[in-house]
């Protein structure tokens, strides 16, 4: 299963003996660990000012995404990080009590339908039994 002028498995990597290595042939390795800028929830927010701006949580999600912004640009990434975690925060509960008050409305209007319907069955068989082009 081994094609032509591939290396079998038992053949030691970079020319190490098998075992430990020795010390001379230790090599160093900095690994450089790249750090994902802070997220500013800018757009989420400007969205949640606009359409969802409940108790001006939107507002308030705007002005923290504006600083988040701001210290990133500085540098402070820290900062920025705590100004784009609070604009977060911010935004889940405005969507959050969007969302619920559109939920509410949905099944308190369904429910108003639903008896509308109910006394408009109900009553409208009296009505159709009386006869108004009786002439007596």
């Amino acid at each position: 299963m081994n094609p032509q002028g591939y290396p079998s498995a038992s053949v030691p990597l970079q020319g190490v003996p098998y075992g430990q290595p020795q010390a001379s042939m230790v090599q160093y390795t900095t690994v450089n660990v790249i750090e994902e800028p802070p997220k500013d929830h800018i757009i989420w927010s400007i969205f949640n000012f606009f359409y969802m701006n409940p108790f001006c949580l939107g507002l308030a999600a705007l002005i923290y995404s504006v600083k988040a912004r701001d210290r990133k640009m500085v540098g402070d990434l820290q900062r920025a990080r705590h100004h784009g975690s609070t604009a977060r925060n911010l935004n889940i509960a405005a969507t959050v009590l969007v969302g619920l008050t559109v939920l509410i409305l949905i099944i308190i209007f369904s429910i108003i339908s639903a008896q509308e319907n109910y006394y408009y069955n109900r009553y409208s068989s009296y009505d159709s039994s009386y006869n108004y082009n009786y002439r007596g």
